[in-house]
């Protein structure tokens, strides 16, 4: 049922500003565990001993309440063992999936579209047991030593272990998880030299690690595929100084009449610091056809592409082919209502994770100094200009001056915020909309052919480089 319309769209602002019960008691738990984590649960101090204490009362009354109680009076004196800290481990995702599941809640409750099921995945595949053991052996390590407490030594005893376990398929996802964290600990040691130490992110890697280590945690319910029209929202992009990354969001209709619903393609690319900007999609596009559609506003046909239980297309070009125009905006007010949202892993319930595709119109919009606001239906809605990447059309003074906006609704510092991936706006008199994925598959913009150009400059002298220090 789509919610009634209140001059905003077909998205209900006034839902999203309501607090949540007991959403601020989770997440204070878990501070307060990662609190205990910075100094190291080696020699534990009484502040420390009341944080794991805090930790298992937020869990009392759950099926984890007596392992987590057990767990914590070990850590409090410093003598926890694998399963203990397996324990706070689960603890603490635990809670960080409540509050995911209590936003996304609200969330299905303001947009008024339906929620896909769960599909539990099939257990029996084997894993080297003794490979999972290690990984975990050095995450406890990790916690006894304290992000205050880690030094190269400690930090480089994930090396061999992960060496071990990234030829096998089945173990790559927690290999590769491991390998960032470790990379990232390295780059910040010694841990007792930091001004600021990520807390929540560390603490979110190191959990995320523990339980991805057990056997069977890491299974996923097989593939499906997908047969139909994939409909363009809009594309995410994100940048890192070695690495980029592009996701399309799009309303699928399968072929067979069945309900449409929500799924995103995802395309990851290594780059040098010197490419940025509209650079990017240099790197980008070779490996999906699906962002030059999105740029053009084309529609796909879909034949047996292979989608997960989650929504994620694993893109293969040979299964799909361009087809017709589609406006995102004529997308976004048509079908996107009706569209099923995916559902998350157990494991992927986190905060962080939330970014549900959102369409809104009639809004009024406020500026002050740096922060950027929707006024909807006299509900106020944040909006994450911060989040709008610099490689095509849509800047913030667009999003300032628009009317209409495809955004990723997300979670973040405590509040509901919007991230827009397009905008309707009117320059010159004229109406035009205006999207973050517009140069994904190429343009005749001035400045984004500008971009380009430094971008393929660039990498024509990277190559010519890496070829000379070959031929050496």
């Amino acid at each position: 049922m789509v919610p009634a319309d209140q001059g905003g769209g077909v998205m209900r602002a006034d839902l999203l500003s309501d607090p949540v019960a007991g959403l601020d008691e989770a997440l204070a738990a878990v501070d307060a565990f990662d609190q205990a984590l910075v100094a190291g649960l080696l020699r534990p101090q009484p502040a420390q001993a009341a944080s794991l204490t805090e930790l298992a009362h937020a869990v009392a009354g759950t099926p984890l309440a007596a392992r987590v109680s057990e767990a914590a009076a070990k850590a409090a004196v410093g003598a926890a063992g694998e399963d203990h800290f397996v324990a706070l481990a689960a603890a603490r995702t635990a809670l960080l999936g409540s509050v995911h599941d209590a936003l996304m809640t609200r969330v299905t409750e303001a947009t008024g579209r339906p929620r896909g099921e769960e599909t539990v995945p099939a257990t029996g595949g084997r894993q080297a047991a003794n490979l999972l053991a290690a990984a975990r052996a050095w995450l406890c390590d990790l916690a006894r030593a304290g992000w205050q407490g880690i030094d190269h030594e400690v930090v480089s005893g994930a090396a061999q272990v992960v060496s071990a376990m990234l030829p096998d398929p089945s173990l790559r996802r927690p290999a590769t998880l491991l390998d960032g964290f470790a990379a990232e600990l390295a780059a910040s040691c010694p841990g007792s030299a930091l001004e600021r130490i990520p807390a929540r992110r560390w603490g979110d890697l190191w959990s995320r690690g523990m339980l991805l280590t057990l056997p069977g945690a890491a299974e996923a319910p097989a593939p499906g595929t997908a047969t139909g029209r994939l409909l363009p929202l809009g594309v995410d992009l994100q940048e890192h100084a070695t690495a980029a990354q592009a996701q399309v969001h799009a309303v699928f209709e399968p072929a067979d009449g069945s309900a449409p619903g929500l799924v995103r393609a995802t395309v990851s690319v290594p780059k040098p610091d010197t490419v940025v900007g509209a650079g990017l999609w240099q790197l980008l596009r070779p490996h999906m056809s699906l962002l030059a559609a999105a740029g053009e506003g084309r529609s796909m046909e879909l034949t047996d592409m292979p989608v997960t239980a989650e929504g994620d297309l694993i893109w293969s070009d040979e299964h799909a082919r361009p087809s017709e125009p589609a406006d995102a905006f004529t997308t976004a007010r048509v079908a996107l209502p009706t569209a099923t949202d995916p559902a998350t892993a157990p494991l992927d319930r986190h905060p962080t994770r939330i970014a549900v595709p959102v369409f809104l119109e009639g809004y009024a919009v406020q500026k002050e100094d740096e922060t950027m606001t929707f006024t909807v239906a006299g509900h106020p809605l944040a909006v994450d200009t911060d989040r709008v990447p610099t490689a095509g059309p849509l800047t913030p003074e667009a999003v300032a001056t628009s009317n209409a906006c495809i955004g990723l609704l997300r979670w973040d510092a405590g509040t509901y915020r919007v991230q827009p991936l397009a905008v309707e706006t009117t320059v010159r008199k004229k109406p035009v909309a205006l999207h973050a994925g517009a140069w994904a598959g190429g343009t005749t913009d001035k400045v984004g052919v500008k971009a380009e150009k430094a971008a393929t400059d660039a990498v024509a002298v990277l190559r010519e480089r890496a070829g000379r220090l070959l031929r050496k």
